[in-house]
């Protein structure tokens, strides 16, 4: 007998994480504001906000290069599922979802003609208690639908075989022949403490995009004294009009005669501002933040004198090409188990886990080769062949090249 631990129990773990997930998200979206310190920044200006778009290039950067391609060995053809799913935009959805919120959810229940349909929920709208040996649940809860002031409205509450559905005061039981509940976590880097996974926006990600918007701020300011010099004027006589500011600084010529003694003003200019130490400052925090996501100072807007060709990119980039294989690794486990559980809604029979191990998830390559490679890979290919007659054939050739 399962002992579960209540749809109460799940709704308070959702409103503890729900903060963080948005957080993230605010990131992502360019909508994070800045603490100012209220030290270089004149009371006028200590209100403008300054955006910065690393956190999105590092989630994207990285979603992009994931992409599914199908399953192999596929005996209980789950590929139909998700083909009748919108997989153009499905995977995607999942993959970018999970990715800023270290994993998200896909609601697994049936259309009006009995076929399994899919949907995302993003991390911040569902939890549950996961099994670590599947990286399925043992019971999840998720918020279906949320009202105008971000209250829930519709609620479901997922357990082995059944669905408890909230709306308006009321509930309904949604029955099934599953043997696990129909929300399906997708996790990004999982581990044993973290089993629910990481964010592609760490803490230090958010912390130093933060410093790096400080610093176009700072700039920002700057650039308008950098502009407009600060000048000075010294000698005048008491009685004698004051300057017009906008018109002395404008202004191609100024003409200031002599007093009835032969004295006359004098003019100055203080030390110009450079913008020197904040474009510095600027390419430290983004030589900070490449290192943390496995991007190049490229990818963040600070080019290199020279064109990189395809295999220099590649190996500039070898981090985040170990970061997408590892997600490929738990998407596709995540992708598998709502395959396994999508069968088994179809045919309305309890299929076990260990029925699908032959299924294989195949991924498009994370770099897709030039020229150069395609030649080498077709050299080595027939090498290699020549010592093992058939070891390389069509679909191990489309996993490196990809086509």
């Amino acid at each position: 007998m399962v002992k579960y631990k209540g749809m109460k129990y799940l709704k308070n773990r959702l409103e503890q994480k729900r903060n963080r997930v948005k957080t993230r998200y605010e990131y992502y979206e360019m909508k994070n504001r800045i603490k100012d310190f209220q030290i270089s920044t004149p009371p006028e200006l200590r209100n403008m906000q300054t955006i910065l778009g690393w956190c999105g290039k590092a989630v994207d950067s990285l979603a992009d290069r994931i992409v599914f391609r199908k399953f192999a060995e596929d005996n209980f053809n789950i590929e139909e599922i998700f083909a009748m799913n919108n997989p153009d935009t499905f995977f995607d959805s999942a993959v970018l979802s999970a990715l800023i919120s270290s994993c998200c959810f896909v609601y697994i229940s049936e259309d009006d003609n009995g076929f399994p349909k899919l949907e995302i929920i993003d991390g911040a709208n569902a939890t549950g208690i996961i099994d670590q040996g599947t990286g399925l649940l043992k019971e999840g809860y998720a918020v279906l639908k949320r009202d105008s002031l971000d209250c829930p409205t519709v609620e479901a509450y997922f357990t082995a075989g059944n669905i408890r559905v909230f709306q308006n005061g009321s509930f309904r039981d949604i029955p099934n022949n599953v043997p696990y509940p129909l929300l399906v976590p997708i996790i990004f880097r999982p581990d044993a403490v973290r089993p629910f996974g990481h964010s592609r926006i760490s803490r230090a990600c958010m912390d130093i995009v933060n410093s790096a918007m400080r610093t176009v701020k700072r700039s920002e300011i700057a650039a308008e004294f950098f502009s407009f010099p600060q000048k000075y004027v010294v000698g005048t006589a008491q009685e004698s009009e004051p300057l017009d500011k906008w018109k002395a600084t404008m202004s191609s010529l100024i003409e200031i005669t002599k007093d009835d003694e032969g004295d006359k003003p004098t003019f100055g200019q203080f030390q110009q501002q450079s913008m020197s130490p904040h474009t510095e400052q600027l390419k430290m925090f983004a030589g900070l933040f490449a290192g943390e996501t496995g991007l190049t100072l490229d990818d963040l807007g600070f080019v290199t004198d020279n064109p990189s060709s395809a295999e220099a990119i590649k190996a500039s980039h070898e981090n985040l090409r170990l970061i997408a294989r590892k997600a490929q690794r738990t998407f596709g486990t995540g992708f598998l188990n709502v395959g396994y559980l999508s069968a088994c809604l179809r045919d309305n029979y309890s299929y076990e886990r260990r029925q699908f191990y032959l299924t294989k998830p195949r991924w498009e390559p994370v770099f897709e080769p030039d020229a150069a490679a395609l030649s080498s890979y077709g050299d080595g290919a027939v090498k290699i062949n020549q010592a093992i007659p058939g070891y390389i054939d069509k679909d191990k050739l489309r996993d490196l090249t990809g086509f």
